[in-house]
């Protein structure tokens, strides 16, 4: 009889598409063939992305994860002319953060050996591990704790000290090698970005606070324009060495009006901590859009809000006229600071 067969190794991809435009309609394109390759697939529109667990398909295509990985890069760039970057590990942390180290038209495959998933991990710096901000980053520095293999050797309850106890234990484990989470398959909810590029990596927080303003400013009229409301928004900034960090907070209610989005965007870039980080780009999606009929606005008597929303209306067909970016309401804006 022989003995306990071994677990199968798991594969989780991270995939990052990477056209020269982007369309609701080309992403959902994209999603199709990777979910032709893996019918388990998470799609991530926030930064056109997605994750697919590769770990059945591997023995129904016959092949190992190098080679699969392969297969889905070639398919996208046939049908659809796409370039991507890919990373492809054991867990999804691991997956992401070679994703993140890939250039596109490349992939980074991290096997699930222990030695190799040790190697990978060690000498990364601790930005690089997914939940890990830079406010996280520059706490940790003051203690020493510069690499996911600092973080990964340092004793949990130190940490907890350092982060507090949730915190702590998701770094500690992910710094191990540890992430259960699941690839979770589902379509694509109805979403709606504004992304802002800067020309070169931007260290003021003044610039980066009037860019995603623009961002909310720019949605607020297009979901207008479309009938939507948004229950949530999502924050995603992009560092210069290309990692990520991605915050979302839900709305007090679904909402289409440009301050109170305002306001959301501003909490979450100001609890960012961003200064004299090197920002590349930053992106605001709305998610889950419903339609804007039968939506329950909370009564109110303050008027100056009344007056916000008739001069969102002007505006809007004033833009619709003779175009978005001809007049703002930048005044309504939470300042930074």
């Amino acid at each position: 009889m022989s003995g306990t067969s071994r677990p199968r190794p798991r594969a989780i991809l991270r995939i990052h598409f990477h056209p020269a435009e982007r369309t609701d309609e080309l992403y959902g394109q994209l999603l199709t063939v990777v979910d032709g390759i893996s019918c388990r697939v998470e799609p991530l529109p926030a930064d056109w992305s997605a994750y697919a667990d590769l770990t059945g398909a591997l023995t129904y295509w016959g092949r190992d994860t190098e080679g699969l990985v392969a297969v889905v890069r070639l398919r996208l760039l046939a049908l659809h002319g796409v370039q991507c970057s890919a990373g492809a590990g054991p867990t999804r942390s691991i997956a992401a953060m070679a994703a993140d180290a890939t250039p596109p038209g490349a992939a980074t495959v991290v096997r699930d050996d222990p030695y190799e998933i040790a190697a990978f991990l060690r000498t990364r710096p601790a930005s690089a591990l997914p939940g890990i901000g830079p406010r996280t980053v520059r706490t940790l520095s003051r203690y020493g704790i510069t690499s996911v293999g600092d973080i990964a050797d340092a004793q949990l309850p130190t940490l907890q000290r350092i982060l507090g106890a949730t915190a702590a234990r998701q770094a500690h484990h992910r710094a191990l090698g540890i992430d259960e989470r699941p690839v979770v398959p589902g379509a694509a909810p109805r979403t709606m970005s504004a992304v802002h590029r800067f020309d070169r990596d931007e260290l003021d927080t003044e610039r980066h606070h009037r860019a995603v303003l623009g961002l909310v400013q720019d949605l607020g009229r297009r979901l207008r324009t479309s009938g939507e409301i948004a229950p949530a928004l999502t924050l995603t900034v992009t560092y210069a060495d290309r990692t990520q960090t991605t915050r979302t907070r839900t709305l007090a209610e679904p909402t289409a009006h440009t301050p109170a989005l305002a306001a959301c965007a501003h909490d979450l870039l100001t609890g960012l901590g961003l200064q004299r980080a090197r920002v590349r780009t930053l992106a605001v999606r709305a998610e889950r859009l419903r339609p804007a009929e039968g939506a329950i606005r909370q009564l109110t008597l303050d008027q100056r809000d009344d007056k916000l929303r008739r001069l969102e209306t002007a505006l809007d067909k004033a833009a619709t006229r003779y175009g978005p970016g001809v007049a703002g309401t930048a005044s309504t804006f939470p300042r930074a600071g």
